[in-house]
């Protein structure tokens, strides 16, 4: 059964909650009780960081999932370097080392003002404050003739990693030699990792080897992406890709860029060339856009998005599908005790991306604690840092710190530059950022999980 929104907001109203914590009125005073919907990396790391700064706190997370299964890192399986099972991470810590409680369950029900969320499952849960990371919803109708069914059977996105990351998988290895891979690369704001330009250039290399006259094509709503220089660097070396004169004029003469004569197997197709889409015709396997129709083998296709389906259904999104905030504290402005993190969230400067998120959550971790201490709430600062592969042993990065300007309540960017490998960088100082790249998915998650 599907709820409206009103539903969902009043379904609480009438719930009798008598039993539901027999010693409601001791536990409010004598151990805040702090509930946290989503288990991912931003919910996950609000949980652990709660406990580490007031192990008094009662946390306890919500999650549907009983595995969550990380999306940063998960293009790796499409090419078989990883397996599915690689993704998956359990909440074993969070409940043996830092005793969080772990519900499985749904959230039904949100009643804001006797601060209650109601779960699938009958249960009832009060809160003194609720962290909501919500993540992202895709929304697959916004490109005519595509949906989410035809997503989980023939042309897959796996933008939330799980069957469809397998299936997208299955496709790439069953691709007829000299055939055509097709990824429809997001428009902006988008979730990332995975990153839609790493993807790509990991099934190029992966086509190298196994399917040589392959061809790898990017259709883009956009005409430039962060880190569109470095990355496009790695693919002039690595695929055959000559570089738009736009994003080769500011390069540093001391930076080797290849001319190639013939087209090489990975090509990307920006807005201002026809990139943006605005058709798929499934049965014919191809894709309509601005410049023209496109028959592919393989089509993937990262379709828009707004925040997770709960955040809408807790009346916590605005008009654009995102849900606004005081940025200080990351409390939602249309609901008090709530805070809201990560990809759902308005973040200004700052991308949606799973740093992001886990470094939200340790500066809200720390807003909550202060608040139920009623003591002053420091001004934070947050920082970003994602790491991208243009192949196996071609890593890059994008890094960032951030700063609050209260008066405007935005988040702004530290400095605009030294932001990204150096476009000059040494052919050993790209080897290492590849194992930069791999070291932090590991170190990443056992600071948001373990």
């Amino acid at each position: 059964m599907s709820l409206s929104r009103r539903e969902f907001l009043g379904l609480l109203g009438a719930t009798a909650l008598a039993g539901a914590f027999p010693v409601r009125s001791a536990f409010a005073v004598a151990q805040p009780h702090v509930v946290i919907i989503g288990g991912g990396v931003g919910g996950a790391t609000a949980a652990k960081y709660l406990r580490l700064l007031d192990a008094n706190l009662k946390v306890t997370v919500i999650e549907k999932n009983p595995v969550y299964i990380r999306p940063y890192g998960s293009s790796e399986v499409v090419t078989g370097h990883i397996k599915m099972d690689d993704l998956n991470v359990t909440y074993d810590a969070l409940k043996s080392k830092y005793g969080v409680n772990v519900i499985i369950d749904e959230v039904v029900g949100f009643d804001p003002d006797k601060r209650n969320v109601k779960l699938k499952g009958g249960r009832a849960v009060r809160y003194d404050k609720l962290v909501v990371s919500p993540g992202i919803e895709l929304l697959y109708d916004k490109i005519p003739g595509y949906s989410a069914e035809i997503a989980d059977t023939k042309v897959t996105s796996g933008w939330i990693p799980g069957k469809q990351t397998a299936l997208l998988g299955e496709q790439l290895k069953a691709m007829p030699q000299g055939g055509t891979f097709l990824m429809v690369a997001p428009p902006a704001p988008y979730r990332c990792p995975p990153g839609p330009y790493e993807r790509p250039a990991l099934v190029a290399e992966w086509c190298q080897k196994h399917n040589p006259t392959a061809k790898v094509i990017i259709v883009d709503p956009k005409d430039e992406f962060v880190t569109d220089q470095t990355m496009m660097l790695g693919w002039n070396r690595l695929y055959g890709f000559n570089i738009p004169e736009k994003f080769r004029k500011d390069m540093p003469a001391s930076v080797e860029i290849k001319q190639h004569s013939n087209p090489g197997i990975l090509s990307w197709i920006p807005k201002a060339d026809g990139g943006t889409p605005v058709l798929l015709d499934v049965e014919k396997m191809t894709l309509k856009t601005d410049g023209g129709d496109i028959k592919a083998d393989v089509i993937n296709i990262v379709p828009p998005m707004r925040a997770g389906k709960i955040a809408t259904a807790m009346g916590l999104t605005d008009e654009k599908g995102w849900c606004p905030n005081q940025r200080k504290t990351f409390e939602s402005s249309l609901h008090p005790h709530v805070h809201v993190i990560g990809d759902a969230c308005h973040a200004d400067a700052m991308p949606k991306s799973g740093f992001s998120a886990n470094t939200q959550a340790k500066t809200v971790a720390r807003a909550i604690v202060e608040a139920l201490a009623g003591r002053e709430i420091p001004t934070p600062s947050w920082e970003n840092t994602c790491y991208a592969l243009a192949g196996s042993d071609y890593g890059l990065f994008v890094a960032d710190v951030f700063e609050l300007v209260e008066a405007e309540n935005k988040i702004k960017r530290v400095g605009k530059f030294s932001r990204y490998l150096k476009l000059d960088a040494t052919p050993a100082q790209i080897r290492m950022g590849a194992v930069y790249q791999q070291a932090w998915l590991k170190s990443f998650t056992e600071d948001c999980f373990a």
